[in-house]
């Protein structure tokens, strides 16, 4: 199964408290998140469909950071954009130009995160979607 990096763009479209595992409890604003993550693994891919069993409600076990703001109620998956064959997850979350969530989705590298927000899903959707192109052709 391929695989590669992926971002998530997520709405939440109220504030919210939520509680990130080990992280503990996190505020998160009313708006979009780009969380930027890697399915290099045996499975590919088929990690972007796990999140996705989250966010639908399907699946309830939560194993990655993200999977806390996929699970709260009122957010929403509302695209995954993908860049197949392409181990860039760090780079892609260097690139985004977007306020980051501290410590977020990065416990096995050395960024400060992988979850960035913005008020504005255009303008966050067209960092993300630079920040893929960018290292695709690197």
């Amino acid at each position: 199964m391929a695989g590669g990096t992926y971002t998530l763009l997520v709405e939440l479209p109220e504030c919210a408290d939520i509680e990130v595992g080990a992280l503990g409890e996190y505020f998160f604003e009313s708006g979009w998140y780009a969380y930027v993550g890697s399915a290099l693994g045996t499975g590919g891919f088929s990690r972007v469909e796990r999140h996705q069993e989250i966010a639908n409600g399907e699946r309830d076990v939560r194993h990655w950071h993200i999977d806390y703001l996929l699970g709260h109620k009122a957010s929403t998956l509302e695209t995954v954009i993908r860049s197949a064959g392409v181990d860039a997850e760090c780079a892609i979350a260097d690139t985004i130009e977007a306020s980051s969530i501290p410590a977020f989705g990065c416990s096995d590298c050395g960024c400060d995160s992988h979850l960035f927000y913005r008020s504005d899903r255009s303008a966050l959707c067209s960092t993300v979607e630079t920040a893929h192109q960018t290292t695709e052709t690197a």
